[in-house]
């Protein structure tokens, strides 16, 4: 099963496994990972799933829609090249396993 670490910003991980097809949004909201909040129930309009994908497995990862795209220039915390909302990544057996960092502000 895939598995996911979330790293917040004072380094503290938290891997959490999730059945394919969850997202990164729905596995931290069910598993209660701060910082992650999810108001839009992962429509990608809300932005408040923000992470940041380390480099090893950005490329792993289907393109940014337009949609997602615009979504991220409306973040709390600033976006970089390793933003991604993470509603928009489903977790898959080929991901396997996935390390994001938590911004320090999502609201």
């Amino acid at each position: 099963m895939p598995t996911i670490t979330f790293t917040q910003p004072t380094g503290e991980a938290t891997e959490v496994t999730v059945e394919e097809g969850t997202s990164l949004m729905r596995a931290a909201v069910t598993n209660g990972i701060e910082g992650i909040v999810g108001e839009c129930g992962g429509q990608a309009m809300c932005a408040t799933c923000h992470v940041f994908v380390r480099p090893e497995f950005a490329g792993r990862l289907p393109d940014v829609s337009d949609d997602e795209d615009e979504m991220l220039d409306c973040t709390t915390a600033e976006r970089t090249d390793a933003s991604r909302l993470g509603c928009q990544i489903k977790m898959s057996a080929e991901l396997g396993h996935i390390v994001v960092d938590v911004p320090s502000d999502q609201i």
